[in-house]
């Protein structure tokens, strides 16, 4: 069922861990994650047959005037006579009727291949658990970004209450001075404008909230529509330095590679032990009748059998080949995995330190901004100053706090960031 956009959306108040927890449980990439971990795991449970028997049982029904099958029908039956070698009744025995009831057993007893290709099977097991993990993880930051730009939203929006709150008594004085001749009706247009401008822009920003709180809600597995509201400001912890300067090899995605990798090896090793000879049992019990759900005759057949594929053209030396090659583009594309990571590291401490000195230094604008405001401001009132001065200077008051904001949350965007690509794992 569609959702549709309501003009007063329900306020909802969240907490981030609360947020984090829901979108572990129910969110929909996370479930196909999981899917196909449970697929692999399906698909190492098939190679069980590698090594356990097969059987299987058949009753088969049969009509034939077949010399050659008639009379191994009464064979098996164990119903010939003397009379059946007679030449006449061997080239024409007429219709016979055989009803056979058989049980057949294979049982692998040598098998090198199988059994790597059943390991390798257990490591692609591996793989999925560990891309299910980075999964949770990605979601984890996904969920702390939101809630960071949630909270940059919330923050743009304070910061235009306040510019309109400010934007309204430089009306209300304006006004009322041209009421009494003081200015001139551009003064009093001059800050319409502004006004309205404010105005719009609060409106974008409104909207920017919800849109924030549509993608949040997405993330949970909740259906659209609610107004998120943060129950507290986002304090996330700093990383130790130097930890958080280099990539960990137990990083869950790194892990899930390397298994890959693992797998791809004995994928080239079971190929390899193709050549060697296999060796396998083999055994059936059938009981033949000439009536329908009859038993009479019995009998059992037992082997064993060494197989040996000495030549197939080349097919198996070529495969290896190419398992060899697809093995090596996983070791480039780990090496290469690490490098990026490593490369966002750097650019996200780089950032963490650019942030930290661009938020002190937006501090200090915003006071002084803000000084400057109440120092043409009060000289407006006065009537020793020009309109679009005063307004030229809230404006600048305006933009320098939302800088500040931008800055605030790229400092947490970028140690958010940081705290997910050094993120390791015990498992």
């Amino acid at each position: 069922m569609g959702v549709f956009a309501q003009d007063h959306p329900p306020i909802v108040v969240i907490r981030l861990n609360d947020a984090i927890s829901s979108t572990l449980t129910n969110n929909r990439t996370l479930d196909l994650a999981k899917l196909d971990e449970k697929i692999a795991e399906s698909n190492y449970k098939q190679t069980s047959s590698f090594f356990l028997p097969q059987v299987d049982f058949s009753y088969s029904a049969f009509l034939s005037n077949n010399p050659l099958n008639t009379f191994g029908f009464k064979l098996q039956e164990k119903s010939i006579n003397a009379q059946d070698f007679n030449p006449t009744l061997l080239n024409s025995p007429g219709s016979i009727h055989d009803f056979t009831t058989k049980l057949n057993v294979q049982q692998p007893l040598l098998n090198l291949d199988l059994f790597l290709k059943r390991k390798a099977s257990g490591k692609q097991r591996e793989v999925y658990r560990f891309k299910t993990q980075r999964t949770e993880e990605y979601l984890a930051w996904e969920v702390k970004k939101t809630f960071i730009q949630l909270e940059q939203a919330y923050a743009t929006v304070e910061v235009l209450k306040n510019a309109i709150s400010t934007s309204n008594e430089v009306f209300s004085f304006t006004e009322n001075r041209f009421q009494q001749g003081l200015l001139q009706k551009s003064d009093v247009l001059n800050t319409q404008v502004e006004l309205r401008s404010l105005e719009t822009s609060i409106e974008k920003a409104k909207s920017n909230i919800q849109n924030v709180s549509d993608y949040l809600s997405l993330l949970m597995g909740k259906d659209l529509g609610p107004q998120y509201q943060i129950e507290k400001e986002i304090n996330l912890e700093n990383l130790n330095s130097d930890t958080a300067r280099t990539v960990f090899e137990n990083r869950a995605d790194f892990m899930a590679m390397g298994k890959a990798i693992e797998a791809s090896n004995l994928m080239i090793q079971s190929a390899r032990m193709s050549f060697y000879p296999r060796l396998n049992a083999f055994g059936n019990y059938q009981l033949n009748d000439k009536q329908g759900l009859g038993f009479s005759a019995n009998a059992y057949f037992i082997g064993f059998q060494l197989s040996w594929d000495i030549f197939r053209g080349n097919r198996i030396k070529n495969s290896i080949t190419s398992q060899v090659f697809e093995r090596d583009k996983l070791r480039e594309q780990l090496t290469q995995q690490k490098e990026l990571s490593q490369m966002e590291i750097n650019k996200s401490l780089r950032d963490l330190k650019d942030s930290k000195l661009d938020i002190e230094q937006k501090k200090l604008s915003v006071e002084q901004a803000t000084e400057s405001f109440k120092i043409l401001d009060n000289r407006y009132k006065q009537g020793l100053l020009a309109n679009i001065e005063v307004l030229r200077a809230s404006s600048q008051l305006t933009g320098q706090k939302f800088a500040l904001t931008e800055s605030l949350t790229n400092y947490k965007l970028a140690l958010a960031y940081l705290q997910f690509l050094t993120h390791s794992t015990t498992k």
